[in-house]
């Protein structure tokens, strides 16, 4: 059957018009999906790389922080002139060395733990770790000689050897840390003095938690994609996939990337073609890998794209050059668009958005541009607040070292002023005031030993009696075991504060305060009590359960039971005219 002119016609401008818009499709369907594909690329790999410059400068301040303590003249003198036999000594010199830790490195919020380690004493931060002595960590920094090491991501647990702990839900279960030697000298004019050849070198151990990498890749890498970070002997430092850290990563694609630095390439895993972007950290030397589908890019947009070539075709057989001009804009300008922001992009002009008009195909690709767009913006802000903020925190720390100074050297001469006036009474409170300032005024308020507690008591005690002129008297029983262990700050100033200011405000002279403790059934019991007027038992119920002018005690409370548990606490006994007791339970593992 013969076709008619008509038909012929129509069926060679079909056929005219489908070929070359199947080629333009087609052109076109490559040119997107490749544009978006090496766009990513480029994304995803200036990520990695950013996120690697960002962890080093937070790492390489670790590392200058640690090169300063080398010459710190008060660690020198501390170790060098140090009695590790001397318990009192060393315990003061844990106080010591933990302020001055505290200085170099409490500032930067991804260090969880600072210590200082030797094999008579952990000085620092507590964390049950047994004799860390006998860790790898500590051989591993003993072979480097002063040399700062970066120690993989390793279990507490296994690294320490407290099995006790297994069970446990620890939040430091994962932790990599950093560890050098240090042999500390002193600069005295020109000659540089180095410490005794007897004494014994201190490990600086500084500690992070395994999520501080998980987290900065968690908020920056494209949805479905997967990370790792891998030391040199391709153990897993960190990842997608938290169960396997510590574990060795054995797939032989990761040997090729080993070989070099830094790179993006195109990987078939698994039977998928993935993206791999990699990048190495100058300061530990580890390798971070992110990888992401191929068709999580476009995998929304081919059957949209394919979709779209078919009823085009079919609209172009229809109404020939109208819809011919009208496609042929459709498609190039959201092109011309993207490559013109693409060559923005490229110049450094991350603030560049394209404009998005429809929600086809196109917009979509469009939007997909304009949010990796953003992702790259946001990290280059990132990185410039996070060196703002640690301008502003050493400011900000600079600031907060003036006023106590300020207050001590007031005190100081108004002490002088008293002594050359020969009023002796008024110097020795002035310098119990210093004291109990200089005490409550310091930065780490983490637990103190009893014996700072008590000092800091009686400074209290004798400022008092002198203001109620001696009304009240103050006996300590405590049994000689419970100085070994630390305690919370304060604990029980505003208990005998409410002895002295409600329990002997009927009298004039024969209080007595009495301060006793002891250990038994594995908790240390702590008893304050006086022989002041007492209270009643809804006086107790409202100073334990209901909103009161009792603060300090309120807050004590809350204190205890935050650090320790429920099961410890405070428990108030009195009766009215027979005086009031304070029982204080803390366990013994502290």
């Amino acid at each position: 059957m013969k076709m008619t002119f008509r038909a012929r016609l129509f069926v060679s401008y079909i056929f005219l018009i489908g070929i070359p818009l199947l080629i333009l499709g087609s052109l076109f369907y490559r040119t997107s999906l490749q544009v978006v594909t090496e766009q990513a690329q480029k994304n995803v790999y200036e990520i990695v790389r950013k996120n690697n410059e960002i962890m080093d400068i937070k790492l390489q301040i670790i590392d200058q922080n640690s090169q300063a303590m080398f010459i710190d003249k008060d660690l020198f003198r501390i170790f060098n002139q140090m009695d590790p036999q001397n318990e009192v000594e060393l315990f003061e010199a844990d106080r010591q060395v933990t302020a001055i830790l505290s200085k170099y490195f409490s500032n930067n919020e991804d260090v969880y733990a600072y210590q200082l380690w030797t094999s008579y004493f952990t000085f620092g931060q507590l964390l049950p770790q047994g004799d860390p002595t006998q860790s790898d960590i500590y051989h591993k920094a003993q072979q480097a000689g002063g040399k700062l090491v970066w120690y993989p991501t390793y279990n507490f647990v296994d690294m320490f050897n407290q099995p006790y702990l297994e069970s446990g839900n620890l939040d430091f279960r994962h932790l990599f840390s950093a560890t050098r030697l240090l042999d500390f000298s002193l600069l005295s004019n020109t000659t540089l003095e180095k410490m005794d050849v007897q004494v014994e070198r201190p490990v600086l151990a500084i500690s992070f938690k395994a999520e501080a990498l998980k987290s900065l890749y968690d908020e920056s890498i494209p949805e479905g994609s997967d990370f790792l970070v891998l030391d040199e002997d391709q153990k897993i430092v960190s990842g997608s996939q938290p169960g396997k850290i510590t574990q060795t990563f054995s797939d032989s694609w990761v040997e090729e990337l080993e070989l070099e630095s830094s790179g993006a390439r195109r990987m078939t895993l698994k039977g998928q073609a993935v993206i791999v972007c990699f990048d190495r950290s100058e300061v530990t030397g580890w390798i971070s890998i992110v990888w992401m589908p191929e068709s999580s890019l476009v995998g929304s947009l081919l059957q949209s794209i394919q979709t779209s070539i078919v009823l085009l075709a079919a609209i172009m057989g229809l109404v020939a050059l109208i819809c011919a001009f009208f496609i042929a804009g459709r498609i190039t300008k959201p092109i011309k668009k993207l490559l013109a922001a693409m060559r923005s992009v490229g110049g450094g002009d991350f603030q560049k958005q394209v404009d998005v008009e429809t929600n086809d195909e196109f917009g979509i690709l469009l939007q997909r541009f304009n949010k990796m767009n953003d992702r790259i913006r946001l990290l280059v802000i990132e990185n410039y607040e996070i060196k703002l903020k640690e301008q502003e925190a050493e400011i900000l720390a600079l600031s907060m070292q003036m006023n106590p100074h300020f207050l001590y050297n007031t005190l100081n001469v108004m002490n002088w002023t008293a002594i050359e006036n020969n009023q002796k009474e008024l110097s020795k409170m002035l310098v119990s005031l210093s004291n109990m300032l200089h005490y409550t005024s310091r930065k780490d308020w983490s637990a103190v030993h009893l014996s700072e507690e008590i000092k800091w008591m009686n400074n209290y005690f004798y400022i008092m009696s002198v203001r109620f002129e001696d009304k009240f008297t103050v006996h300590y029983a405590i049994e000689p075991e419970l100085y070994e262990y630390k305690m919370p700050r304060l604990l029980f100033q505003p208990f005998v504060e409410n002895a002295i200011m409600h329990g002997f405000d009927q009298t004039e002279a024969g209080g007595v305060i009495s301060i006793r403790g002891w250990i038994d059934s594995g908790k240390r019991t702590y008893v304050i009590e006086d022989n002041g007027r007492g209270m009643s038992n809804a006086t107790i119920h409202e100073i334990l359960y209901k909103e009161s002018t009792s603060i300090g005690i309120k807050n004590t409370i809350a204190r205890i039971q935050m650090t320790y548990g429920d099961s410890y606490g405070v428990a108030i006994n009195s009766l009215p005219g027979k005086g009031t007791m304070i029982v204080i339970t803390l366990p013994l593992n502290t």
